[in-house]
């Protein structure tokens, strides 16, 4: 049977190694990205119901039915505790929405849809960030990743009697046009004596472990959280 695939924030880095990954003759892939494109659903998940409209949507073009829901978008933008009091909220909230409130309504639908279709699985892209923490403008950025990780063990523990599974991947630096930037703005080469591996990981590597989740991983696995940050935090 082929499999019905919806993930976010297809359109650069991680996402879109995950939809290459995914681009199999078994798989009809539905990605998405904030302008939308041929292969992509247009959706800014910062806005109240578009999480909602893109699972339309994207029901729509995969015939009714989902199997798998990938939840990739994210933003990693600085706030400092410098900024004036209603920026720095605005930040706070605007991170939140995309990275967590969204990755959520959308995990609510497929739990509902997969009530309905005899199961499913879901795969969130969190971060080592959930685990270690992030630095002191991206209290934020830590704070949402650590609530996905959350979300996902709450959803594997409560439904996996309706065979619904939910993985997630904690990767740490990632070289996405974002870790590069924020890799130079730190000192690259202080960043990279704390990976013992020597390098940061490829979108490739975090894109396989994402196919793995989604495709093959056993049933028993639910509740997972693989790590992908070349030995820089191991729990």
């Amino acid at each position: 049977m082929t499999i019905h695939i919806l993930a976010t924030g297809t359109s650069r880095g991680i996402g879109a190694a995950i939809a290459g990954s995914l681009d199999c003759d078994d798989v009809r892939f539905v990605g998405h990205s904030t302008a939308g494109s041929d292969l992509a659903i247009p959706a800014d998940l910062a806005e109240p119901g578009a999480a909602t409209t893109l699972w339309a949507q994207a029901l729509d073009r995969l015939d009714g039915r989902i199997d798998i829901l990938i939840n990739n978008a994210g933003i990693f933008e600085a706030t400092p505790l410098e900024l004036p009091a209603d920026q720095w909220l605005a930040g706070w909230e605007r991170t939140m929405r995309i990275n967590l409130t969204a990755a959520a309504a959308l995990s609510r639908l497929a739990v509902l849809h997969f009530q309905q279709n005899g199961g499913g699985r879901i795969v969130n892209v969190a971060s080592r960030a959930a685990y270690r923490g992030d630095s002191p403008a991206h209290w934020h950025y830590a704070a949402s990743k650590a609530g996905m990780v959350a979300m996902t063990k709450t959803i594997a523990r409560g439904y996996a009697r309706d065979a619904i599974l939910a993985f997630a991947v904690c990767p740490g630096f990632t070289m996405t046009g974002m870790a590069e930037d924020y890799l130079g703005s730190r000192g690259g080469d202080a960043l990279l004596a704390d990976i013992p591996l020597g390098r940061v990981a490829e979108p490739a590597e975090v894109a396989a472990a994402v196919r793995f989740l989604a495709l093959e991983a056993p049933p028993s696995m639910t509740g997972a959280v693989l790590d992908i940050n070349g030995a820089s935090y191991v729990r």
